[in-house]
């Protein structure tokens, strides 16, 4: 095969079946569209070619930089595109989290700005987080920026609409699966990929797969930030169900190891709801079915997300004194706090406020007198063993208050004893209308 440009690679991915012996479906085939065969690795690739293209043919394009709100797959593919032809790039985002992703980018020559944000992710809601603003202005500023606006684009959905769905109906025969199975970023590839099937057939399943509260799963919101997605529409789905980190990777060690499929942790999560799903129902179906779901990129760029969490996987000891140890009942133990009670304790014990939340994000506004420990830092601090001494008083906070709880919770397993989590994070303190500061 031949072609003129790389671009005209995106696409066409192979759906390839997954073997009973290694799902142990009876009654289900079930397929793995293979997205991370796409040229620059990921299913990004379809969504930022089809933002971007259009904006390409402007005659003004060429003074302008790319832009886009993304610390991963998007922004990858969009740096490729934009110095194919000639453009900066410039990826802004509140957190950059998946360290080989930054150093792809650097290489690649992009830009990274790291912005004060009260979140990990864009909240349009929030007028005053700094991430909106740069949103708003960003879009704005036509004259200097190409905004792919991955969140709002519509083109990133039909991307998937007009070529990722139409894709699966002709490798199943003319025929759509009867579940399809999508993790949930943006909301473009499973929203496009389930309109066309539904068109092609209404009676297709969607189930769409979000991470647990307080995980982290590259490419995918969780629980809480989904909603905060411009183009995700809950009427898509019929049912959103989360996976954990740890079942993620268990997912991806058997895309790697069973299946030959180099998946990251994103299509690893997608198999391991979609088997789970589909077990639920396996013995009940009285004929045969057909599941479909994404791998969405490749497991190269995440070495540093496994060793984190997964140590014993790349042949290192176990991390001692590590949240991921923590089991529910000590999470659900661990002392917190709401707002109104934590200024008491503030103004009564003078406990040490941690704030676990990005430095930016920290520098934007934080609680009087706080201090900022990043939560990886934290993490490395305490696995040298207690940071402070035993009986200090400490209020921990975070965004939402689901990481702090789970340190709490640790260093109530280590033996501290006036430990407290800000239940709600900086986001209930803000709501309460208690006071933020900048320094």
């Amino acid at each position: 095969m031949r072609y003129d440009s790389i671009t005209e690679v995106i696409g066409d991915t192979p759906l390839v079946r997954i073997s009973p012996e290694i799902h142990g479906l009876q009654n289900v085939d079930l397929y793995a569209k293979l997205e991370m065969l796409n040229p620059f690795g990921s299913v990004k690739d379809r969504a930022a070619w089809n933002m971007v293209r259009p904006l390409l043919a402007d005659d003004a394009a060429g003074e302008r930089t790319v832009v886009e709100l993304s610390s991963g797959n998007t922004a990858k593919a969009l740096a490729v595109i934009s110095g194919m032809h000639g453009l900066p790039f410039k990826s802004v985002t509140n957190r950059m989290k998946v360290p080989e992703i930054k150093d792809l980018l650097l290489l690649l020559g992009a830009e990274i700005e790291e912005l004060p944000g009260q979140a990990e992710c864009l909240d349009p809601t929030n007028t005053e987080d700094p991430l909106t603003k740069i949103h708003q202005m960003l879009s704005a500023d036509t004259a200097a920026y190409v905004h792919t606006d991955q969140y709002y684009n519509p083109r990133n959905i039909e991307a998937h609409q007009s070529a990722t769905g139409p894709e699966i109906i002709k490798d199943l025969g003319g025929a759509a699966p009867d579940y399809f199975i999508a993790a949930v970023g943006t909301a473009g590839s499973s929203t496009g990929s389930a309109r066309a099937l539904r068109a092609h057939d209404p009676s297709v399943g969607v189930i769409g797969l979000v991470a647990e509260k307080a995980d982290f799963i590259p490419g995918i919101r969780n629980i809480d930030e989904v909603n905060e997605v411009g183009l995700f529409d809950p009427a898509t789905y019929d049912t959103i169900e989360s996976v954990s980190a740890d079942e993620a990777i268990d997912g991806m060690l058997t895309l790697v190891r069973r299946c030959g499929m180099l998946a990251g942790p994103t299509g690893g999560a997608a198999y391991f709801g979609a088997v789970r799903h589909l077990q639920a129902i396996d013995a009940q179906l009285t004929d045969r079915k057909t599941a479909v779901f994404i791998v969405c990129d490749r497991v190269e760029s995440y070495m540093s997300y496994v060793r984190k969490r997964r140590p014993e996987l790349l042949r290192q000891p176990a991390r001692r004194n590590s949240v991921a140890t923590l089991t529910d009942a000590e999470v659900e133990a661990a002392p917190t706090i709401d707002a109104a009670a934590a200024r008491r304790w503030i103004d009564e014990a003078r406990p040490l406020v941690v704030d676990l939340r990005g430095a930016f994000a920290f520098d934007a506004l934080h609680i009087p007198g706080s201090i900022n420990i990043v939560d990886e830092i934290f993490a490395e601090l305490i696995q040298a063993g207690m940071p402070f001494g035993r009986s200090q008083p400490v209020l921990l906070a975070c965004p939402v208050g689901e990481q702090s709880v789970k340190y709490a919770a640790l260093l109530r397993r280590m033996g501290h004893t006036d430990v407290r989590s800000l239940s709600g994070g900086i986001i209930a303190w803000r709501d309460a209308g208690a006071a933020l500061v900048r320094d």
